[in-house]
């Protein structure tokens, strides 16, 4: 081998690792933080216990090995008696969940990157409760929309339920956010009717079944919500599901975020007895844009108190 194909030779290695490096670059897709993610074909997130960090002990572990994606699961073994987690989130508000003996619970982060002080308890006898740890988490988001993408113990589905599946033969990926909105409106408010008994009578502790709901065709403002919200989360639209008055009547509604203008909030909410598409700003041609800007404009009529 003469001395200037040796030559040749040493510099195509010496270049090789520098032209991997950016072949490599070249083929991956970067997904800015604060935009949400992008998923072709559209995937119903599934929150994973996969055991690799946890935290607490029995009857009651946390598993935070993907608390970077905006949730951890808390899980049961006890056979008999409820546990319970209250969180503390970086703003303060206190947040509280109940998990059945034996059954599981998926936590998201709502507020955000920060500190949520974590403490666990189990029921002694009726409503008290023993402390069984306190555990302080840092939580760092790869993308600030993953806690309003997933399923939580609120709004609770699966790639299987019958929420998901039919959000997704309602629309396709190349459905713009605002149609797919609007479909998976029209859909809930056509098919459910109001249930002025239950609301009457539902107790503190209750838990949306959006299948059930569908299956009903009734509910309460908390399942119109809860299955919106699942319908859009199914089609990788992140939504919130908040809790808290509107006016002095305890409320539920839905804020969605729009590609094109952001965080819509009152996106979908209750009036009376009917439900109404509160917020069409991301609609620039709305006729009724000014009279709907008369209520919502006005921040004081909604209040929250715990966003899941």
């Amino acid at each position: 081998m003469n001395r200037f194909i040796r030559l040749r030779l040493l510099a195509m290695l010496l270049c090789l690792p520098f032209l991997l490096i950016f072949i490599s670059g070249c083929g991956s897709s970067s997904q800015k933080k604060d935009e949400p993610p992008v998923y072709s074909p559209l995937q119903v997130l599934v929150p994973e216990a996969t055991g690799k960090e946890t935290l607490g002990s029995s009857p009651m572990i946390l598993d935070v090995s993907n608390i970077s994606q905006g949730y951890f699961i808390a899980q049961s073994d006890s056979s008999d008696l409820t546990c319970s987690l209250q969180i503390i989130s970086p703003s303060g508000v206190l947040y509280s969940y109940f998990i059945a003996p034996g059954e599981s619970a998926t936590v998201t982060f709502t507020e955000g990157s920060g500190d949520y002080t974590i403490t666990g308890y189990q029921q002694v006898q009726g409503d008290q409760y023993a402390a069984l740890y306190s555990e302080t988490v840092t939580v760092q988001l790869e993308n600030d929309f993953l806690p309003f993408l997933y399923p939580n113990q609120y709004v609770n589905f699966t790639p299987d339920s019958k929420a998901s599946q039919l959000a997704l033969s309602l629309i396709d990926e190349d459905t713009v956010d605002v149609d797919a909105l609007q479909q998976i409106y029209d859909y809930v408010v056509s098919n459910l009717t109001y249930d002025y008994e239950k609301a009457d009578t539902v107790t503190t502790g209750y838990l949306p079944d959006v299948d059930e709901t569908l299956k009903t065709g009734t509910g309460i403002c908390f399942d119109y919500a809860a299955l919106t919200t699942a319908m859009l989360r199914s089609c990788d639209i992140p939504c919130k599901l908040q809790i808290g008055y509107a006016g002095d009547i305890k409320h539920a509604w839905i804020d969605v975020y729009i590609r094109s203008k952001g965080w819509v909030n009152q996106a979908v909410s209750f009036k009376g007895d009917t439900w109404t598409l509160m917020d069409p700003t991301f609609d620039s041609n709305s006729d009724d844009k000014e009279a709907i800007q008369d209520y919502i404009g006005d921040e004081s009529n909604y209040t929250v108190q715990f966003t899941r």
